[in-house]
């Protein structure tokens, strides 16, 4: 006999291993939208990289790999400063 709680903390687990896949297409899109000449798909770019950095600290979580998840960290703030600075360029 299989207890309710064992199979949702086994679909949790499934689903945060699966999570790496999702992480990395996006951020592989954010890195083509941000190479983008046009302002917008920049924008874009930038707040789909932030969206990867979440989805790759969830599964460094998952993970335990705390080094992974100071570099997304980082790497969020980069994306912030950039996300920044695209903006004012936009308005000039």
């Amino acid at each position: 006999m299989t207890y309710p709680i064992i199979e949702i903390a086994t679909l949790l687990d499934s689903a945060l291993s699966f999570l790496q896949w999702p992480a990395m297409a996006v951020t592989l899109l954010s890195t083509w939208l941000v190479a983008s000449v046009s302002e917008t798909k920049r924008a874009w770019g930038f707040w789909s990289f932030i969206l990867s950095n979440f989805l790759w600290i969830l599964w460094a979580w998952h993970i335990q790999s705390y080094a992974l998840i100071f570099m997304q960290i980082g790497l969020f703030l980069l994306n912030v400063r950039g996300l920044s600075k695209n903006t004012i360029n936009a308005e000039k």
